[in-house]
This record gives structure tokens, C-alpha cells and sequence, in this order.
């Protein structure tokens, strides 16, 4: 078969077309950051007497973390590979009722075992998200702003943080909701925000380029010719001339563990390099901070429980800015520059941070600014972690290169991570804070060396040309 419908796709200007899907499908690590910080902010009122559930601090903020990363990592994994089997469509679907309905449970919780069966299948509905929906979005959008969107995405995780953070506060006030009662009507807010979510969702395509690579050319004409006429009547303009010649594609049936794991071993070994270096290192680093904030605000610099959300959510609001004001510079001054340039300068404003930490110069208020400053830099990084790794590999193993990322990186910082640093940053002693800090920093500094090195300059490309399908004919693969 001979198709342009990737070209036809990055020509297409930028439109409410595109809007829909960015809504419809980007909106979900909004969800992610609401767990994560809802769950964070309310362990220590989960073990209060009176909560309604049998558990403690430490069992929420390392058991229950541990599992729902790994419930992330194994969602990510078994999602990805349905997604690259059966669609994006299907499976985005899919894995935000798992989503929901894990959540939704959660409430229900009454003891410890059972909290964690439903932080498990939270994350693996979230894991596999990142999966189909990391895939579907680089496949939708245009080339030559698939960087700055995909990164503001990726960094909208924030938001989620944000309204956690503040919901936290409210729904922790016993003068407003019982002690049993709060932290239950938390995991509504999700289900609440994901319903809405789905019902935007029904109406985002399948993607055109996923069609055609498994002998479905029809389906993928009508859903480009549609969007076509959609954004031609949405801007009230003619649309380009298509650039590029069409690309000649040979049907072929599913792909298997081992063609996958051999195109990123034998064919794409710097790129898989690469991707392990970034994913690792941004892992680590946010761990280092992130797992241990409460604890740090509240042990070293005594600010009361209730008031650690405000501070979180200034961190959170910082991660957020990153993406949105650095993302267009990473499809005009270009991947590499920026992105090692994000992870190197994070993990040096990290390395005097802790510093300035050990010498106790800074207070709740001041460590606060300075991890701001961090994570300003180190969530732009962070976000183009996914942005690379989700463009530098062939089409038909996209989803599960994601998953596979995503889950390695994932499971050595976010269940290695919570259980070093917690350790380290329980134990009240400022020295070994400081140490979990500089050993995040270091990782963070040293992906963004291996990015300077062997970095892939993926701006304004089309996916094809950075990395050709497998079916296509005459396909190769660089290193």
C-alpha cells in the first residue's frame, strides 16, 4: 500500500480539531497528579484513630506508593502491548475505566490489604494511559508542534498536583468533614474529573498512521479526509499543498516480545541508551524531592501537617510553568540543547540546594522557592523524557516502547526511590536529606550528558523520518 497520511496529518494548521484530542486525551495526567499528592497529603490523617481504615503513615507512603508504582509499571506493560495490537483507540477507552472504577473502590477501603489491591489497579489503569495515550497524541499532532504540546501534556501532571494540594486542605479540616469522611470524598474528585473525561473522549479518533500500518487504508483515509474537512471549515482557510512523497507500507501481522525487544537492542541501541538515561534520572530526582517534602517541611522546618498542601502546591505550580513557557524551545532551538540542557541545569540547582540545606540556611519558605526553581527546569526535562521516547521509535512498537520506559525508569526511581529516600529522610538527620537530594541530582546531571551526547535532533520532524515503520518497504533503522 502507498499512503501520505502522514504528511497530509503535520500540514494540517493547528485547529479546535486538535483542541479536542489535547482535552480528550491529554487531560488524564491531570488524574495522575491528583493521586499521587491526595494520597501523599492525606497518610498521616488515613492513620489518625477514627479514619474508618486499619493502616499507618509509613504503610501508605511506602507499601501503598510501592504498589501503585508497580501496578503502573505492570498497566504500562501489558496495556502498551494490547495497544500496539488492537489500536489506540480501544485501549484508551479501556484503561481510564480501569481507572475509574479502581478509584472509585478506593474510597471504600476499610483496611490495609485492601487499600492496596486498589492503589494497584489505580496504577495499572494509569500506567497504561501513559501507554495509549502517548502514542495516540504524537501520531495526531503536527510535527512541528508535536514538542511544545506534547510537553505542556506531559507537564499538565501539575495541575493535578495543584487542585490535590488545595483539595487536600479543605477535605483534611475536621471542622468541615469528619475524619472518616475527608479522605474518602478525595478519590471522588478523580472519578468525578475522569468521568467527564470519557465522555470528551468518545469522540477522538483512532490514529490514521495505527490503520494503515495494519491493512485498515480505508479507515484511515475517512478519518484524515474528516479531519481535513473539519479544520478547513474551522479556519475558514484552504489547507497546504502536501509536502514529501507517500510512503510504501506492506501489511503484516502482530508484532511479538522478541522483534520488539530486538529493534531496541540490535536496532536502536543508542536511542534505547538514551531513553533508559532519562527516564532513570528524572525519576530519582523527583523522588529525591517530591517523596520526602511533608516529612522535610515538617520535621525539619516544623510547618503543622495541615499546611504542608500550600507549599506543595507553589512546587506544583513551578513544575507546571516549565513545560508551558520552555516547550516551544524545544521545537525551535531544538530537542538536544534543550533537554540536556534542563536535566543539567536542574541537577545543579539541586546540588546547591542541598548545600544550602546542609548548611542550614534555608527555611520552609526559602526551600521551597529553591525547589520551585528545580522543578521549573527538571519538569520541562522530565516531559520531553516521554516526548523522546514516544518519536525516536518505529510506529508499530511505539506504545509498548513507552511502556517499557516508562515502567524501567519508573520502578528503579519510583519503588527503589520512595524506599531509599524514605529512609533517609525519616531519619531526621539533615545529613542524610542531603545526601538524597545529591544522589538525584547526579543522576538527573548525568542523563543530561548522555542526552548531549547522543541525543536525537527530532524537532519539527515527521515520526516517519525519525524512525521508519517496520512495514515499511525498505525500511532501516540508524542507531
Amino acid at each position: 500500500m502507498e499512503t501520505d497520511v502522514p504528511a497530509r496529518l503535520d500540514r494540517l494548521p493547528w485547529s479546535r480539531w486538535h483542541w479536542r484530542i489535547v482535552i480528550g486525551l491529554g487531560t488524564v495526567w491531570i488524574l495522575d497528579g491528583l493521586e499521587v499528592t491526595i494520597v501523599g497529603n492525606m497518610a498521616a490523617r488515613l492513620a489518625h484513630s477514627g479514619s474508618g481504615i486499619s493502616i499507618t503513615t509509613a504503610q501508605v507512603t511506602t507499601v501503598a506508593a510501592a504498589v501503585y508504582v508497580a501496578g503502573a509499571c505492570s498497566g504500562a506493560l501489558f496495556f502498551g502491548w494490547l495497544t500496539d495490537r488492537l489500536g489506540r483507540k480501544r485501549l484508551f477507552m479501556v484503561t481510564l475505566a480501569v481507572y475509574l472504577a479502581a478509584t472509585a473502590v478506593t474510597a471504600l477501603s476499610w483496611t490495609a490489604w485492601f487499600f492496596f489491591l486498589c492503589r494497584f489497579f489505580t496504577g495499572f489503569g494509569i500506567g497504561g494511559e501513559y501507554a495509549a495515550i502517548n502514542s495516540a497524541i504524537d501520531e495526531l499532532i503536527p510535527a512541528r508542534v508535536r514538542g511544545r504540546i506534547d510537553l505542556i501534556i506531559n507537564g499538565s501532571f501539575w495541575i493535578g498536583a495543584a487542585v490535590g494540594a488545595f483539595a487536600s486542605i479543605a477535605l483534611l479540616n475536621t471542622a468541615l468533614f469528619a475524619t472518616d469522611v475527608g479522605w474518602r470524598l478525595a478519590f471522588g474528585i478523580g472519578v468525578v474529573l475522569g468521568l467527564v473525561i470519557l465522555l470528551v473522549r468518545r469522540h477522538v479518533p483512532e490514529s490514521p498512521r495505527w490503520l494503515f500500518t495494519h491493512g485498515r487504508p480505508d479507515e484511515a483515509e475517512r478519518v484524515v479526509a474528516d479531519a481535513e474537512r473539519t479544520v478547513e471549515r474551522e479556519t475558514g482557510a484552504e489547507l497546504p499543498p502536501v509536502e514529501g512523497d507517500p510512503i510504501r507500507i506492506r501489511e503484516r501481522g502482530p508484532i511479538g516480545f522478541v522483534t520488539i525487544a530486538r529493534t531496541l537492542v540490535s536496532s536502536y541501541p543508542r536511542r534505547t541508551t538514551l531513553g533508559l538515561a532519562l527516564f532513570i534520572g528524572q525519576a530519582f530526582l523527583y523522588n529525591s524531592i517530591t517523596f520526602g517534602y511533608a516529612v522535610i517541611l515538617t520535621g525539619f522546618f516544623k510547618v503543622p501537617e495541615g499546611n504542608t498542601g500550600y507549599y506543595f502546591a507553589v512546587i506544583a505550580v513551578g513544575n507546571f510553568l516549565g513545560p508551558l513557557l520552555l516547550g516551544r524551545f524545544f521545537d525551535s532551538v531544538g530537542r538536544k540543547p534543550m533537554i540536556a540542557g534542563t536535566y543539567i541545569g536542574s541537577g545543579v540547582l539541586l546540588f546547591a540546594t542541598a548545600w544550602l540545606f546542609h548548611q542550614g540556611s534555608l527555611d520552609a519558605t526559602t526551600m521551597t522557592a529553591c525547589w520551585t526553581g528545580v522543578l521549573f527546569l527538571a519538569s520541562a526535562g522530565a516531559s520531553a523524557a516521554y516526548l523522546t521516547v514516544s518519536e525516536i521509535f518505529p510506529l508499530e512498537t511505539r506504545a509498548l516502547c513507552i511502556a517499557f520506559f516508562y515502567a524501567v525508569g519508573t520502578a528503579v526511581g519510583g519503588i527503589t526511590g520512595p524506599l531509599l529516600f524514605n529512609g533517609l529522610v525519616s531519619s531526621g538527620n539533615v545529613g542524610d536529606a542531603t545526601l538524597a537530594f545529591c544522589i538525584g541530582a547526579a543522576l538527573m546531571a548525568i542523563a543530561g550528558l548522555v542526552e548531549a551526547v547522543i541525543g536525537v535532533k527530532a524537532e519539527r520532524r515527521s515520526l516517519e523520518s525519525l524512525a521508519s515503520p517496520l512495514s515499511e518497504v525498505g525500511s532501516s533503522a540508524p542507531a
